[in-house]
């Protein structure tokens, strides 16, 4: 493929047949070149193809040269798509478009250009999240500040909201200043700040700040700018957050010739600094614009788009537009009322064998829940019926970290042997146990042959280990023998929450305030509930083991399990929309966070989960959920009772009704416990609590369990006897004063009398 030259990309060309395959409303937005544009692409109607068609357009009849174009994306993938796309349409590799990528890699371009403006030269390091947390940490201990309460993740977050702004430490509000460390935020901003240009680097959230502030306050920059850029185009719009909307803005104040494309009915990511406003009031920022809506869908059926079209309508804060297509009919959303999750996983289990069995394949279907803890129960059902599945965006629900670290500490409460579990959690949440002191314990560990539980317990009593860490290895060892007293008279998910908390593990994410720690907690919570199935923590851990080692079978055939927000973008035949409950979908915390503002996103979520499905689309709900290991009867979520009747077809455990709406009471009130089989597994729990005689007994655990409190296993080595002389690398030359086992006590010539463990000392002559 021969590359198109500059001069044959600025000579105006005949028109193309590219503009042929666009119906009315595409090829509007496509030649719509004068002035700013808003394109309202709805889900499936094409805004890819508008867009790249559009720069195309641009090029192909040399309204700009490719330098003169800013074509601006949410995902380096996307503008590589786009180029690619692009390059396509004109029928050449296209050369030479240097202002094409997301903000981040733009603004980057800009910043090198003019870093002095911001006091950095241009050679300035851009540091990853290791860098920025380590540099954080540095700045709080120096400020006296408690890390513990006031963690440098905590304020990492912060700032990168008050980034997200577009926020200079003297610009924040008396507000801002108490969003940490009980109002020295704003001073450990400028600190941190200043940090960074003594270092010549910024984070990833400077390159926008500093860009935005260059421009800002430099007009002959932003002239320069404005000379350059003949034309704009934007997508994904609708995620924009404060600070790249200002940066547009200014950029766009040039020729005017702006377009964003994008669709306030899939705005769904509030949570990290994205501003549905952007584009709600982007005919006031820019009188006399152009607003093309898209509104004809290429991938779904009549049902599904009526189905999502009549919930979306709910929201206020809209711009509005009703998505239609020439596929008339297709199968109405589908809507079950179930007894639980475990009947929910059931039942979404047997519809995708049936969906198989009828000839289609596992990669046709997606499962999309609201949130990760959602995904055990269906990957549980899944492994046990040797289904294949992936998930998509992140681990499997038994191999996310904090699920892992849960489980070391029952097996280590299980088996003090387990030195892999030991090492992962003695120092997890943080308790002043460094890394030379767990070395320590291994090295001694491997000489005397024990577990590293064994060794802690000769090492606390030697002074190998002092200060904080020996309190705290001490404590630790005591915290063990009590939890493995409780594993044997209390229920294993009572015991796994006390574990959790008294370790300080569920503290340690509850006080963490970056994005991803509620959804930490909440699959802890879901992780417990669960164990309530079991009767042993032997069996859980075994079930546990058979789940995660269960062998994968290389295949792309596979059902694809992800959550709301990384579906945004992705289309599948057929569509499981599970956990729709008050509380779950909408989020309770989000409500509880963000109110209306809040709801309307959680509506927006559902309306991109619906428009996922290409020709079948299922909701499912239940009437009970274990909620922080309690069991409690819930209501369908006030989503479902907005869909339009027309569209939605519904069935309870106990009988089938037709229609959404109204029509939903009825799902509500058969959705009774006492009308569900005896045989679902809440019964049968309740059995099992009612008769604690079936409970089964724990299995024994080998002796070596009992090393803690049972003392030393062997007596040394028997070679050292009083007033041999050694080394230590630690202590130095001294004198074995007294032999008791595998501890010595010695006079060393520097540093005093000692007690240490003898595979810690060498002989001399």
């Amino acid at each position: 493929m021969t590359s198109l030259s500059i001069s044959d990309m600025a000579r105006p060309a005949p028109p193309s047949p590219y503009l042929e395959g666009l119906n009315a409303e595409q090829r509007q937005a496509v030649e719509a070149l004068d002035g700013a544009v808003l394109v309202l692409a709805g889900a499936g109607t094409g805004k890819t193809r508008v867009l790249t068609t559009r720069l195309a357009h641009i090029l192909a009849t040399g309204r700009a040269r490719p330098w003169e174009i800013l074509a601006v994306t949410f995902t380096n993938k996307a503008a590589r798509e786009m180029k690619e796309r692009v390059g396509k349409i004109i029928g050449e590799a296209v050369e030479g478009v240097p202002w094409m990528g997301t903000f981040h890699s733009v603004s980057a371009q800009i910043l090198r250009r003019h870093a002095e403006l911001v006091g950095l030269k241009s050679a300035f390091t851009i540091i990853d999240t290791d860098d920025q947390l380590r540099l954080m940490k540095q700045i709080i201990q120096a400020e006296g500040i408690d890390e513990k309460r006031w963690t440098p993740r905590h304020l990492a977050s912060v700032i990168d909201g008050w980034k997200n702004r577009g926020l200079m430490p003297e610009q924040l509000g008396e507000e801002d200043k108490y969003a940490f460390a009980e109002g020295r935020g704003k001073d450990l901003y400028a600190m941190y700040q200043a940090r960074l240009k003594v270092l010549n680097c910024c984070d990833f959230g400077d390159l926008l700040l500093h860009t935005l502030h260059i421009l800002k306050d430099n007009p002959d920059v932003l002239a320069e700018y404005h000379r350059k850029f003949r034309y704009l185009l934007v997508d994904e719009y609708q995620d924009t957050n404060v600070a790249q909307y200002m940066w547009l803005r200014l950029l766009a104040k040039g020729t005017g010739n702006l377009c964003c494309v994008g669709d306030d009915d899939q705005s769904i990511y509030g949570w990290r600094g994205a501003e549905v406003d952007n584009i709600l009031r982007f005919d006031k920022d820019f009188p006399g614009a152009t607003v093309v809506r898209l509104e004809r869908n290429y991938r779904s059926t009549e049902h599904i788009l009526g189905a999502a079209s009549g919930l979306i309508s709910a929201n206020r804060d809209r711009l509005g537009k009703t998505l239609w297509t020439d596929e008339e009919g297709g199968e109405k959303v589908q809507v079950r009322g179930l007894w639980d999750g475990e009947a929910e996983a059931r039942f979404v289990a047997e519809e995708c064998e049936n969906w198989v069995s009828a000839g289609r394949s596992y990669a046709d279907i997606a499962i999309l829940v609201r949130a990760s803890w959602q995904m055990r129960a269906f990957e549980e059902r899944f492994i046990m019926l040797g289904l294949p599945y992936k998930v998509i965006g992140g681990p499997r629900f038994f191999e996310r970290a904090e699920v892992r670290d849960a489980h070391a500490y029952l097996r280590l409460v299980r088996s003090p042997e387990d030195d892999l579990a030991f090492e992962r959690i003695v120092n997890t949440p943080k308790r002043g146990i460094g890394e030379t002191s767990v070395q320590k314990i291994a090295m001694l560990a491997r000489e005397m042959g024990v577990p590293m539980t064994e060794a802690t317990r000769i090492m606390v009593g030697t002074d190998e280990i002092r200060g904080k860490a020996r309190t705290s290895l001490q404590v630790f060892l005591r915290d063990l023998a009590r939890w493995r007293d409780l594993s044997e008279t209390s229920p294993l998910n009572e015991m796994a929450e006390i574990i959790l908390d008294e370790s300080g593990y569920t503290a340690m994410w509850r006080e963490d305030k970056t994005p991803q720690a509620a959804g930490r907690l909440e699959n802890l919570k879901e992780l417990v509930s669960s164990m309530a199935e079991w009767d042993t923590l032997e069996a859980y851990l075994e079930h546990v083991a058979l789940v995660t080692d269960a062998d994968r079978a290389v295949s792309e055939d596979e059902v694809s399990l992800m959550t709301l927000h990384g579906a945004k973008g992705l289309e599948f035949p057929h569509v499981f929309l599970p956990g729709w409950e008050e509380t779950v979908f909408p989020s309770q915390r989000s409500l509880d966070e963000g109110g209306t503002k809040s709801l309307e996103e959680e509506r927006r979520l559902a309306y991109v989960g619906i428009t996922r499905a290409r020709e079948r689309a299922t909701i499912t709900f239940t009437a009970n959920r274990m909620i922080y290991g309690r069991w409690q009867s819930v209501l369908p979520s006030r989503f479902i009772d907005e869909l339009p009747h027309d569209h939605v077809e519904a069935r309870s455990e106990t009988g089938y009704y037709e229609g959404g709406g109204p029509g939903f009471e009825n799902v509500r009130q058969t959705a009774d416990p006492m009308a569900s089989s005896y045989s679902s597994p809440g019964w049968k729990r309740y059995q099992a609590s009612a008769q604690e005689n079936r409970r089964t007994t724990p299995l024994t655990i080998d002796a070596k369990a009992n090393l803690i409190e049972s003392g030393p296993v062997g007596g040394g080595s028997g070679k050292w006897k009083t007033g041999d002389r050694v080394f230590h690398d630690k202590f130095g030359y001294g004198r074995i004063k007294t032999a008791d086992g595998s501890k010595l006590t010695v006079a060393f010539d520097k540093a005093g009398v000692k007690k240490v463990v003898e595979s810690f000392v060498r002989e001399l002559p």
